[in-house]
């Protein structure tokens, strides 16, 4: 089997951080895509961008991936600077993106093994590396296959494959699990997870928040071209919403539930039709609010999740 890690000559220079941004600054003329923005990408982990559209995450992973030089601000991929060690860093650099960019004239092996030789890998270590990683995504019975007779999931999944052709030191994933139904996406999950265990370095962007909170060991959230919380899925969830949601419809007074639910209640959100009520201890909430005998014509009481926290940052308006 093909090795799915860098070599340990690289390891070694990506002891403190992969990717180190600070101030980080991306204009279109008068357009502010990314405003001062820092973090770090440790080694080994899966790190998430989470925003809603518009908010900054596509531009700042093609500075990452050196498409895009950044206004202002500095940032190192590798330990080198992308203004002036851009074709270095794309060399160990494997990258997924959003659209799909396999070639159609060639069959599924064919993509991989041409794609290895833009690094220079010798057609018998090329062909080698192909058919190993074609098994490890689980292609393997459609090598000989046009890419136009795959399913989305298994395009995706032959994306993922080509991007470790090179055997990257960091992968870069623009929303790899777009489109797929829920089958495929679990199956990609699963590859990533196995990457990751490897030591393969992960970034994402993804609009799935279940995916980011099963994938990811620590995210930032950008809003309006700046990040406006970091930390990993638990603890954004723990310090933003808390463990627990009330949900309640068909309210005839909100104003006292919120009087009489007190100090249990450690925010909330009201929204037209629906009152929602972060808090540590949800069966107490509820008991306080019928103990009082005030009407809700439904309640709920589920897990908080990283989806409430996005939008409690983000908002719940409808972005293009």
């Amino acid at each position: 089997m093909v090795a799915l890690v860098a070599s340990p000559s690289r390891a070694v220079t990506m002891r403190s951080s992969v990717v180190r941004a600070s101030g980080l600054t991306k204009r279109y003329g008068p357009i502010q895509a990314v405003d001062g923005i820092s973090f770090e990408v440790r080694p080994g982990e899966c790190f998430g961008f989470l925003g809603p559209n518009g908010a900054g995450k596509t531009s700042t992973m093609k500075m990452i991936y050196c498409v895009l030089p950044p206004t202002a601000g500095d940032l190192q991929v590798l330990g080198m600077d992308v203004r002036t060690r851009a074709r270095q860093i794309k060399a160990r650099l494997g990258v997924v993106t959003q659209d799909n960019t396999l070639d159609s004239a060639l069959s599924v092996r064919e993509n991989l093994v041409i794609f290895a030789r833009y690094f220079d890998l010798p057609w018998r270590e090329a062909r080698r590396r192909a058919d190993d990683l074609l098994e490890f995504v689980a292609l393997a019975d459609r090598a000989d296959s046009k890419v136009e007779q795959l399913s989305g999931g298994m395009r995706r999944r032959l994306m993922v494959a080509r991007a470790l052709v090179s055997q990257p030191d960091l992968l870069v994933l623009d929303e790899p699990t777009t489109g797929l139904d829920p089958q495929a996406r679990q199956l990609t999950w699963e590859k990533l997870r196995q990457l990751k265990r490897t030591g393969v370095t992960q970034i994402l962007t993804t609009h799935y928040m279940e995916e980011a909170a099963a994938l990811c060991d620590r995210i930032v959230i950008m809003d309006q071209a700046r990040v406006v919380a970091e930390g990993a899925p638990a603890d954004l969830v723990r310090a933003h919403v808390g463990r627990e949601v009330v949900e309640l419809r068909g309210l005839q007074d909100g104003e006292a539930i919120l009087k009489v639910v007190g100090d249990l209640a450690d925010g909330h959100e009201a929204l037209s039709d629906l009152l929602l009520l972060y808090t540590a201890d949800g069966e107490a909430l509820l008991h306080r609010i019928r103990e009082q005998g005030l009407v809700v014509e439904a309640a709920t009481l589920r897990r908080a999740t990283l989806e409430d926290v996005f939008l409690k940052l983000t908002g719940r308006t409808l972005r293009d």
